[in-house]
């Protein structure tokens, strides 16, 4: 039976108490003090897992005695090897220990000269510069810790050691933040330094030399490019000629025939089934092949029958033709063009349309915009291999004076810089640059200029850089999102499968982790998905 007394002590509806929460650290409240309403000493049940209190109770002020107990207030307990009180314990392996003096923590890595980089050997201060972190013996009261793999070299603050991962160039620092490098490690990583762009921008593909991105160095925009789209070993323009005249001939059309055929021919093979074709039917193969066919199919031949650089030149017109102005593709062709196409594509516009293109461009331009791409038209870019570091030291502070070292921007001086310097200058003048300014020259377009005179100087420079991981980058767009832009999708593929597809391809799959065969499959079908996927190879 329960007393009175005994009703008083157990919970009910009305004299039930809020249970209290646990207490974090001791000294939250006055020695020999619980928070205001709890039962005094003794009427609280200790709980499951305390060590027994005698009668329920502790001594006052004191927090229940952890198992090997601690003097009270002391939290935590001094750890064996002992470190300063306050400083954090030491973390696992592979992390360097925290609790340095104050004002010691390590600083950010840069090569010599290089803003907030530190002076050589001295990374972190205090710490001899062979394996990060932690030297043998560490700090005091830290138990020694195991070099971090890749630690920086005696002497070169930041610099990887030799097999830390291909291609790791020794001796020139790169900017403190390089555009969309990979991780090192990566199969394929380039080399530190600049490079591109969203995940993995400007990567190396694999069987390229990862060196190349080293400024200064050969970059893939100057090595030799190969098309996925090449001469048929065993050409034969007769029979090619015959097997259309059969795919198109009575009712019907066989599209799978024709996309066997024009798709696996180069542009020279196709022009001379052309010439088969009317010599043996007396038909002309582009009229019949607008007849037969329609919709993304067509046009995805009928670009493929003509001579490249007419139907960069095509695409050109279309692009300043009627109401508006497409100057993405201007930027996408002439910002990427080599002098030599540039005058080709020139030529074809005059013998296509009896029109000039400078003068198209100049009338459907404005601005720093216009005087970039008129610049470009003269294809005067400096195209020889050698670079002199003074040179690029002397480009480097006048794009500086022009942009960051003043109020307002001079783009004449990018103008000139980026239109009229070889490759393998410009990318010395960029990582000189990047050593005066502490920031990247990517970074300095977007920061000093907008609109579409941004976007054709970025073209530029991506295009000095890595050129085919500039077009897989727009392939990519093509098909990320909702939709697809079919249009621009196949001006791509067509116009890239001859010059650079190999490699446009190793970078998508690198930067995409996806091969562009699957992409094209996943976004698009029919024949349109069949002739697309035939033109870019498995």
């Amino acid at each position: 039976a329960t007393t009175k007394e005994d009703a008083i002590l157990l919970p009910t509806k009305h004299n039930k108490k809020p249970e209290p929460p646990i207490m974090s650290y001791p000294g939250q409240f006055p020695p020999g003090a619980y928070p205001p309403g709890y039962p005094a000493a003794g009427a609280y049940p200790p709980q499951q897992g305390y060590p027994p209190q005698p009668h329920g109770a502790f001594p006052p002020g004191a927090y229940p005695p952890q198992q090997g107990g601690f003097p009270p207030g002391s939290y935590p307990p001094p750890q064996q090897g002992g470190f300063p009180p306050g400083a954090y314990p030491p973390q696992q392996q592979g992390y360097p220990p925290q609790g340095f003096p104050p004002g010691a923590y390590p600083p950010q890595g840069g090569a010599p000269g290089y803003p907030g980089g530190a002076p050589p050997g001295a990374y972190p201060p205090g710490a001899p510069a062979a394996g990060y972190p932690g030297a043998p013996g560490g700090y005091p009261g830290y138990p020694p810790q195991a070099a971090y793999p890749g630690a920086p070299a005696p002497g070169f603050p930041g610099a990887p050691p030799a097999g830390a991962y291909p291609g790791a160039p020794a001796g020139y620092g790169a900017p403190a933040a390089p555009y969309g490098a990979p991780a090192p490690g990566y199969p394929g990583a380039p080399a530190p330094g600049y490079g591109a762009p969203a995940p993995g921008y400007g990567a190396t593909a694999p069987g390229r030399d990862p060196g190349a991105f080293a400024y200064g160095a050969a970059a893939p925009a100057d090595l030799p490019a190969h098309g996925t789209v090449v001469p048929y070993a065993n050409f034969n323009a007769q029979e090619d000629a015959s097997v259309l005249r059969k795919a198109m001939k009575g009712f019907g059309t066989d599209e799978k025939a024709i996309i066997a055929v024009l798709a696996n021919r180069s542009g020279a093979q196709r022009q001379e089934i052309a010439r088969a074709f009317k010599a043996s039917f007396g038909k002309d193969l582009i009229k019949d092949l607008k007849s037969e066919l329609a919709g993304n199919l067509e046009e995805v031949i009928l670009g493929l029958m003509m001579e490249r650089l007419n139907y960069q030149a095509e695409t050109l017109r279309k692009a300043m033709k009627g109401a508006g102005t497409d100057e993405t593709i201007l930027v996408e062709i002439l910002c990427t063009a080599s002098n030599a196409d540039i005058k080709g594509m020139r030529a074809a516009y005059t013998a296509m349309y009896s029109r000039d293109l400078e003068k198209d461009i100049m009338s459907e331009t404005s601005g720093n915009f216009r005087r970039l791409l008129v610049s470009l038209l003269q294809a005067t870019r400096n195209e020889a291999p050698g670079v002199d570091p003074a040179k690029a030291r002397a480009d480097a502070e006048a794009l500086r004076a022009a942009g960051v070292g003043r109020i307002g921007t001079d783009e004449s001086k990018f103008n000139e810089v980026l239109v009229t310097r070889s490759f393998a200058h410009l990318r010395a003048v960029f990582r000189e640059y990047a050593q005066m300014t502490g920031s990247d020259i990517l970074r300095t377009i977007e920061h000093e200029m907008s609109g579409s005179t941004a976007k054709a100087m970025k073209a530029v420079v991506h295009s000095v850089v890595d050129r085919p991981a500039y077009f897989a980058e727009r392939i990519h767009k093509t098909m990320h999102g909702m939709g697809t832009d079919e249009e621009s999708l196949m001006r791509l593929i067509v116009s890239r499968c001859e010059v650079d597809m190999v490699e446009i391809k190793q970078a998508y799959l690198i930067n995409y982790q996806k091969t562009l065969a699957k992409a094209i499959a996943d976004d698009c079908k029919g024949d349109f998905k069949r002739v697309l996927v035939a033109l870019v190879g498995e």
